[in-house]
Order: C-alpha cells, then structure tokens, then sequence
C-alpha cells in the first residue's frame, strides 16, 4: 500500500492510574482503532517507572496506527498530579509517586507548616498535589542530576517532540500556580522544589507543541512527515471538554480509580470554598470546573472483609437491592492523598448493611461534587456518566436513587482517550464529528 493511500489518523492517549488506553480517530471523528495496557509500576511499590511507560504508549500507537493508517497529530492525557525529575536528554531519574501514594501523607505533615495557603490558588491544598511529588522527588537517588521536572502526562510528547513543556490543564494540580497570573508561586516552588529553574514553560492544552521526531514511531513508518503532538493535559477535563461539544454545558460525572466531576464554563472561574478546583478553559477563555472524590481506594479498603466484598460485589452487579443507607455516616470514605477510610462507631457488622453503606455514602459523595460544580456554573446543568463504573448495572441504580434523576451514560468507554483524539485533530484543522467520536448516550438502557 503507497503512502498516498493511507487513512489519515488523530491518536489519542489517556495514561490512567491503573490502565493507559489509546485510541485512533479519522479525520470525520469516527474511532477505528484502539488498545490498553496496565500501567507500569516500579518494582514492587506503586510508583510508575516513566520509562517503560513511554515504551508501552509507543507500542500501542504502532498497533493502533497499524493496517494503512498514518499518523498526523497525537495528543496525550492523563494523570493530573504525578511527575519526574528528568536530566538534560529528558531521561527520567526518579520514578513518579502517584497521587494516591499514603507516602504523600508523612511528606506533606513536613512541609504543611511552610505552606501559607489562601484562596487565590487553582485548587486545595493537600497531599495530591504536584508539590508533594516535587519534595519527595528531591530526595530520590538520582535527584541530582536533575535539569527539569516534567509532568508523567506530558512526559511522552515531551520526548517525541525534544520540547520540554507543562499542559496549563496540568500546572494548577501543583498547588503552586496560579492560572489567572499565568504565574508560579515561588515561595512554594522554593519550598517543594527547590529551583524554579526546573520548571518547563506553561502552553496551553490543545496548542501544537512541536513535530513528532521520535525515532522508534518514526521506524514503524506511520507517521505522516508533518506529524504533530498537541499539549494534552488533566485527564478529566479533556474527557469533559469532547462531551461538552457533544451536549454544551453538560457536567461530566467520570468514575474509575476516582470520580471526577467536571464540566467547560465559557466564562472565567475563580475557586471557590466547595473543594472544586478551577483550570483553564480547553480552547476558550473560560475555565474548567472539576471536583475529584476518591472512589476506588475506599472500595478496595472495605473489601478487604470478604463477607463486604461479597456483599459489595453482588449490589454492583445488581444481584440484591441495596438497603437505603445513604446518609446512614456509618462508612467514611478516606482522605485525599492516601488517607485511611473508616467505619463509624455506631456502624453495624452485618455485611450486607456495611456494604451498602460504603456505596452509599460514595454515591453521596459523587452527588455532593455534582451539586457544587452545577452552583459554580449557576445552576444545574444535564450531567453524563462515563468510566469504568457505568458497567456495573447496580451502582448505575444507586447513583439514579441517590442523585433522583436517571444516571445517562456516555457509550463510548475511553472518552478521555477520545477526547484527546478529537483535541489532536481539531488542532490539526480538521472538524471531527463529537457524536460519531464518543457515541451519544445510551438514553434508552435506564428507562
């Protein structure tokens, strides 16, 4: 097959915390392709190892752009809070400490004295954020020969490009920029990183970063000559941002390792004191809007009791009823950043109750992120469900009961992955259609 007759494709790229999945886009938006690998973790701990991460994302972009297709832009997202320390080839030299590592809590205790918060920052100041990654960073073997730090997001388009950059969707998780400056807090950086200079250059999410010069995509001969990587960023909001073409003002309800609530506002936000953080408009002069719940991690931490596992298992699928234990407090979900969840003192043993009040008390939490994310953007808003929870016909019911209006979800299952597909070809110039791309909505399945 000659060159001239390839299909022409966007890939996009969403590098999650437990799986990383990679979509191909033609140029009218429909998917044509796709692939999903476990995310690579470094040794026996739960930091990921950025270098066979990077060799994993390439691979599964040859076998989505495999058969005749060309690659012409690809765009990458993902996890919003992890990075690396890099050394002047853009070789990682630390690994990344994921955002749900309980060793974020003892390093942020340290630093929490020195750092004086206040409201003008882009979200909350906890154990998530970058600048606790940064700190521990610093104290890592190999942390000397350190020339920047690089978001593990925009780590792959960094080195496919020789461009060292930070996503402006990515920036605001540290906890050290502040978006409507357009500038970092030095204090902090001082504090948590030691030297300013290690920071790349802010670009904005969806900009062309540069031309796609990675050696090994190149030998696999699927990259068109003018190929492009487009700034990609924090995973939810890109996912919002493709549902938002679809259905405009729509609030994304996104469930998987954790839920994220996020919706596009066309006017400029300002954080405010409901825990929603605020970013940069995804191609407007607007903001993205987002709280983040932890979901999976209180799961797995109830299901350590296999009786509740159990009783967890059978409510997901929708095998029993769940009791209406919603606002029973008998479950506390854990803290952000590692944080340990609980059972109150009055909770009951029975497992089926226990279970039922975990999922309960998160289906809550998720209605509480919605209600506050529909207030900043004055007022409510149709909501869509997506993630790998909209499988589970019985969490599906309790998110229905506990929000009162059917929980509609999104078809398409990787709709970050896509929307960082449609955001590589709408910089590229083409007009992929967002119905064809994320599949509508399944209105039919809830009745």
């Amino acid at each position: 097959m000659s060159v001239r007759s390839r299909v022409p494709v966007a890939v996009g790229i969403d590098v999650g915390s437990t799986n990383t999945k990679v979509v191909a886009l033609a140029r009218e938006g429909a998917v044509v392709a796709r692939a999903s690998r476990p995310t690579r973790r470094a040794g026996g701990d739960l930091a990921i190892d950025a270098v066979d991460l990077v060799a994993a994302i390439e691979d599964m972009v040859v076998e989505v752009c495999a058969g005749g297709r060309e690659l012409h832009a690809l765009c990458v997202a993902g996890i919003g809070e992890d990075g690396v320390l890099v050394d002047a080839e853009l070789t990682p030299v630390t690994p990344a400490l994921p955002w749900f590592d309980p060793r974020r809590q003892d390093e942020f205790r340290r630093i929490r004295p020195d750092l004086h918060g206040d409201d003008t920052f882009d979200v909350d100041t906890d154990p998530v954020r970058s600048l606790v990654g940064w700190r521990w960073a610093r104290a890592q073997p190999g942390a000397d020969r350190a020339a920047a730090w690089i978001a593990l997001t925009d780590l792959p388009s960094v080195l496919w490009t020789g461009r060292p950059f930070l996503s402006d969707t990515l920036a605001p998780r540290t906890a050290a920029w502040r978006s409507r400056d357009r500038a970092w807090d030095m204090d902090r950086v001082d504090l948590a990183l030691g030297d300013a200079a290690l920071l790349p250059p802010v670009v904005p999410t969806g900009g062309i970063v540069g031309e796609v010069s990675s050696p090994s995509l190149r030998a696999a001969g699927i990259v068109a000559p003018d190929a492009v990587a487009v700034a990609g960023g924090h995973d939810h909001p890109i996912g919002g941002w493709g549902v938002d073409l679809m259905v405009p003002g729509a609030i994304l309800d996104s469930m998987g390792t954790a839920e994220v609530v996020v919706a596009q506002s066309p006017t400029e936000r300002r954080r405010g004191a409901d825990h929603v953080d605020v970013a940069p408009g995804i191609r407007s002069s607007g903001s993205t809007l987002l709280r983040v719940e932890e979901l999976a991690r209180n799961v797995q931490w109830a299901s350590r009791d296999p009786d509740v596992a159990r009783g967890i298992r059978h409510l997901l699928i929708g095998r029993v009823a769940p009791s209406p234990l919603w606002d029973s407090g008998w479950f506390l979900p854990g803290e952000r950043g590692g944080g340990e969840p609980a059972y109150a003192p009055d909770a009951p043993s029975d497992p089926r109750a226990r279970a039922s009040a975990v999922l309960g008390a998160l289906a809550v939490a998720g209605r509480e992120a919605i209600d506050a994310v529909a207030r900043d953007l004055g007022g409510w808003r149709e909501v869509r469900v997506a993630g790998g929870w909209v499988r589970s016909p019985g969490w599906i019911a309790i998110k229905s009961a506990v929000n009162g209006a059917p929980a509609v979800p999104v078809l398409e299952p990787e709709v970050t992955a896509v929307g960082a597909a449609l955001l590589a070809a709408t910089a590229r110039g083409w007009h992929p259609d967002p119905i064809d791309a994320l599949g509508g909505f399944a209105t039919g399945m809830l009745g």
